[in-house]
């Protein structure tokens, strides 16, 4: 029997478990592996693996440079190679702890050359815009990894949720509509999968004992009639995943950003222009454009930094900017055989006579929107007429506001 992995993400603890619950439940052949980081501050990491009637296994596994996800690293393909040998399991559900982020997670499993068949990651409707609105660092509310982790609670949910393709998305009676359309205009092309309410662990934190025994026998392997399974949260952890499209669907070159929307209260505006940013004018407006919706990304040019994508990722309160490389224009012919697909497909939506695939392209998304006032703000910091006119010569004597944030 062939092994396949689900990777099962979410800083929302209780809609995880229940997530996992359920995949346990209606999936004969399954096991959950489970790597608790809560104790890496005593210097371990502790995992468990568990299948409908318990616990199977558990065991410590030491910090690796004082990173409590750099142990989860090392530790995770090895034990899902020892449950790919034993040839007893169909499903491997690698639940994540709260803070860690399944790309990463996902493409070590696939490097490791185990079958990642899906990522989920699960959300409760009516924590996403408290969550999103957090800039609390990880380390203050217990959830680092690393004692040198300076992630945030909003920035690590907005990775969680934008890079699984599938959301499994708990019935919360605390959530009304402009909570999930909220999370429809975040992440868009993400199937969103329900989770039932019916299961012993929805909605709360039961222990692994709790959960009801199938009535096959642990570890035997499950009958081929059984399959597919009916549950769309199974089926959706089987359905297969591309890692390769995954990653460059967050690639700020091509990523798949939201598209224009406004509905129950959410609004999300996609701002797309040709002409580059004046630095100061910009950096003037940072404050106000990171605060002015609760999630932004994208990526822009600067007219002092013509061949430098940059890369905008706001979340919390926060603004991350840095460079993703070169713009494809910037790069001679024979350059662009090297570059994926993917990327130049993206690069020729965007092509501009004079600047190739140089350009605005960002993405706002929140309640209460403002969108004229965004606009106008946005406008304002690209260059002027006579800006323009001056030239790319004249655009690089331009002040470079942004050389600190870059650390160039």
């Amino acid at each position: 029997m062939s092994l396949s992995v689900v990777i099962v993400a979410g800083l929302h603890a209780d809609a995880r478990r229940a997530t996992v619950a359920h995949l346990l439940a209606e999936v004969p052949g399954s096991v959950v592996l489970h790597h608790d980081l809560a104790t890496a501050a005593a210097g371990t990491v502790v995992r468990t693996v568990r299948d409908a009637t318990g616990v199977l296994s558990a065991g410590e596994t030491p910090l690796v440079n004082d990173c409590a996800c750099c142990a989860l690293r090392e530790d995770l393909v090895p034990e899902l190679r020892r449950l790919a040998a034993a040839g007893t399991t169909r499903l491997a559900i690698v639940e994540l702890w709260d803070s860690v982020e399944p790309k990463a997670m996902t493409e070590v499993v696939a490097v490791g050359g185990l079958t990642v068949t899906g990522v989920i990651t699960a959300v409760d409707p009516a924590l996403v815009l408290p969550c999103l609105g957090n800039g609390d660092d990880l380390a203050e509310r217990g959830l680092a990894a690393a004692a040198t982790d300076q992630r945030t609670v909003a920035d690590t949910f907005a990775r969680q949720l934008e890079y699984a393709p599938v959301l499994a998305v708990t019935d919360s009676p605390e959530a009304d509509e402009e909570d999930r359309e909220l999370l429809a205009q975040l992440h868009p092309t993400a199937r969103q999968v329900p989770v039932p309410a019916d299961h012993p662990e929805a909605g709360a934190s039961a222990p692994a004992s709790a959960i009801a025994p199938t009535r096959r026998q642990p570890h035997r392997p499950a009958s081929p009639s059984v399959f597919p399974p009916a549950s769309p949260l199974a089926r959706a952890a089987l359905a297969g995943f591309d890692v390769e499209s995954a990653a460059a669907a967050q690639h700020p070159a091509c990523a798949l950003l939201p598209v224009e929307a406004d509905a129950h209260g959410v609004g999300t505006l996609v701002w797309h222009r040709d002409r580059p940013f004046h630095p100061e004018r910009l950096y003037a407006a940072l404050e106000e454009l990171t605060c002015a919706a609760a999630r932004s990304r994208g990526r822009f040019w600067l007219a002092d930094k013509t061949d430098t994508l940059l890369h905008w990722d706001a979340a919390g309160g926060a603004l991350c900017v840095e460079g993703a490389g070169p713009w494809l224009a910037s790069l001679p012919d024979a350059a662009w055989d090297l570059v994926p697909p993917v990327r130049r497909a993206a690069a020729a939506l965007d092509w501009h006579p004079a600047h190739g695939d140089r350009c605005q392209h960002l993405v706002f998304t929140s309640p209460g929107l403002d969108r004229a006032g965004l606009e106008h703000l946005l406008e304002s910091c690209l260059l002027t007429d006579a800006e323009y006119a001056a030239g790319r010569d004249a655009w690089k004597r331009l002040p470079p506001a942004f050389d600190t944030l870059l650390e160039v």
